[in-house]
């Protein structure tokens, strides 16, 4: 059988926050099943398809629900990445696939665990530190939907193959939103990474990575490597006394040009070529681009976009068109990929048996 191609697509999904941990009995089977699963999918299709599939956020969201999880739960986010990583361990040579980062602490040893193995790639890992460093950045300073990230998951093969899993959470509305990044797909980190998006509802937000923020993120680029930085704090202050429209996103109310001062004239002395440039440098976080965008904006006349980059519900699709016509041939596929697996597996009838039936309601719905 040959690998099914499904689209490279990246997307978030909104999911309800869920607290507490999995019980220690479940989080085993589910380590052995992810374990048995990955390595017939790797044997039969190879580690880069394996990455395609977990890139998918539908293929993601059913491995999460074979495992025993509830389909809408944010939980399986973290807990499925931990399961992946913990099941792999001692295999990951064989397989030629390495998951590093995880949750909280753990996310912040990315580039340590991606420099650990880098004895065994066939490739310069500085790239894969860079690529896992930018997706972060982009979905935490480019993107500001109001989800804070928590959580980081970095796949790689030895060829240099990546996809990203990270998640944020809103303490608002105790909804976390995940993210995901397929590393064949991404042309570039500041221009609609983003190949397919999934929430449940759009919201606000400030998203420079659109293709239409592209006047802005040059116009910010030059405003902060052009204008000397006192005058940039000049014009944020005269910006502080701006009544902005209420339906506006963004809002002088949180600028504070006095802490702003430090890491403005660093990115004046360092002179970045472009806003991926910019946005790469160490202190440049959520409040500096908001601030270069709200002088972009009202200063210069270059308005970011708005524009939630949300594009398609949480699910499969609609019967009814709404937001999309069911992607029914890779529903499918995606659902006999995963059977497929489950009965290659050295995993007993019993477990193979209710993995199935799992499947079968993930198919159903």
């Amino acid at each position: 059988m040959s690998a099914v191609a499904i689209p490279t697509r990246t997307g978030i999904a909104n999911l309800p926050l869920h607290y507490g941990r999995v019980p220690p009995w479940l989080f085993d089977r589910m380590v052995k099943l992810a374990r048995e699963i990955t390595i017939a999918i790797v044997a039969d299709f190879g580690s880069v398809e394996m990455l395609r599939r977990l890139s998918h956020p539908y293929w993601f969201q059913a491995f999460g629900c074979i495992l025993g999880y509830d389909w809408h739960s944010s939980g399986v986010t973290t807990t499925l990445c931990g399961a992946l990583k913990e099941g792999l361990k001692g295999l990951e040579r064989d397989l030629g696939l390495f998951i590093a980062g995880g949750k909280g602490k753990t996310s912040r040893r990315t580039p340590e665990e991606i420099e650990n193995w880098g004895n065994l790639l066939s490739v310069n890992p500085v790239p894969l530190v860079y690529a896992s460093r930018m997706s972060a950045k982009v979905d935490s300073s480019a993107v500001q939907d109001g989800y804070q990230l928590y959580h980081h998951s970095f796949l790689f093969t030895t060829s240099g193959s990546w996809t990203v899993i990270q998640q944020g959470m809103s303490e608002a509305t105790r909804y976390a939103r995940r993210y995901h990044w397929l590393g064949e797909a991404v042309n570039s980190f500041v221009n609609e990474p983003h190949s397919a998006i999934l929430s449940e509802a759009r919201g606000q937000a400030l998203n420079l990575v659109a293709s239409e923020s592209d006047p802005a993120r040059t116009t910010i680029t030059d405003i902060a490597t052009d204008q000397k930085p006192q005058d940039i704090l000049a014009d944020l202050k005269k910006l502080k006394t701006l009544d902005l429209p209420p339906h506006h996103y963004l809002s002088t109310h949180d600028l504070h040009p006095d802490s702003l001062s430090r890491i403005l004239l660093s990115t004046y002395e360092r002179q970045p070529e472009d806003f991926e440039q910019l946005l790469g440098l160490k202190g440049v976080g959520p409040k500096t681009i908001r601030a270069l965008s709200l002088i972009s904006e009202l200063v210069y006349g270059v308005a970011p976009s708005y524009r939630d980059p949300a594009r398609y519900s949480f699910a499969h699709g609609g019967k009814d068109g709404i937001p999309y016509p069911v992607d029914r041939k890779t529903y499918d596929q995606s659902i006999e990929l995963l059977r497929k697996a489950i009965n290659k597996t050295k995993l007993g009838l019993r477990e193979k048996n209710e993995a199935v039936n799992r499947l079968k309601r993930v198919g159903r719905r």
